[in-house]
This record gives structure tokens, C-alpha cells and sequence, in this order.
């Protein structure tokens, strides 16, 4: 094992790690923000990105220091596909944060519906004078 390979080893584990514990940290944020039944856009799509980015960190951990012995097709395959999905995520999600934040809307908010226990969905649609 290089030096290089070394310290993409430690690069890419405090990559995944620090990823690891945003992913915990926004998971405690939606797990609270569900409650309120209003969830933030932009939190949302940090939240793809993040979960993204942890899978591309694993893949780039799988493709540097897997142990391919010759042309195993098979297993570069399916690392190229892998490598692929996590990019196209990870692209996606940078694309719905910078069209949130070039636009100005860092501020938009999802509001749940409010289905609850013994509440009518309906109930406000037979308050109109008829």
C-alpha cells in the first residue's frame, strides 16, 4: 500500500463519516420537523444529496481498494453502474440545491397533510353556505 493510497483512506473515511453523521443529524431534524407536519425543501434535498454522497463514499472505498485480481468483468461492471447511480445522485441533488438557492428559495416549506385520528380530511368542505 502507497502513501497515496493511504491517505485517500483517510480522506474518504472522514468523508463517510462526517456524512454519516450529517445523515443523523438531518434524520433528527426531520424526525422533529415531521411532528410539526412541515418539513423544509431545502433541508430535503441537503438531506438526498447527503444520502447520496455517503453511497458514492462507499462505492469510491469498493473501487479503490477492492482486490480485482485480472479482468473480472463482472465486478467492474457492476462498480462502473454503482459509481454511475451514486454521480447521477449526487448531481441531482447539487442541481436542486443550487436551482433553490439561485432562485432565492432556501425558504420554501412542504406542509404535510393533516390526516389525524377522528378528524374528518373533509370537514371543511361542508362548513360553505349551500
Amino acid at each position: 500500500m502507497s502513501i497515496i493510497d493511504i491517505v485517500l483512506l483517510i480522506a474518504y473515511s472522514l468523508s463517510f463519516i462526517c456524512a454519516l453523521l450529517l445523515i443523523a443529524a438531518l434524520f433528527l431534524y426531520f424526525r422533529k420537523r415531521l411532528r410539526a407536519r412541515v418539513v423544509s425543501l431545502f433541508m430535503l434535498a441537503a438531506f438526498f444529496f447527503l444520502g447520496a454522497y455517503t453511497v458514492k463514499m462507499a462505492v469510491a472505498f469498493w473501487i479503490r481498494f477492492s482486490s480485482t485480481s485480472g479482468s473480472d468483468a463482472v465486478l467492474s461492471s457492476l462498480q462502473s453502474v454503482a459509481w454511475a447511480i451514486a454521480q447521477t445522485g449526487t448531481t441531482v441533488g447539487l442541481v436542486i440545491l443550487t436551482l433553490l438557492m439561485y432562485t432565492k428559495r432556501q425558504d420554501l416549506f412542504v406542509v404535510l397533510s393533516g390526516i389525524r385520528k377522528g378528524r374528518n380530511p373533509h370537514a371543511d368542505s361542508n362548513s360553505g353556505s349551500e
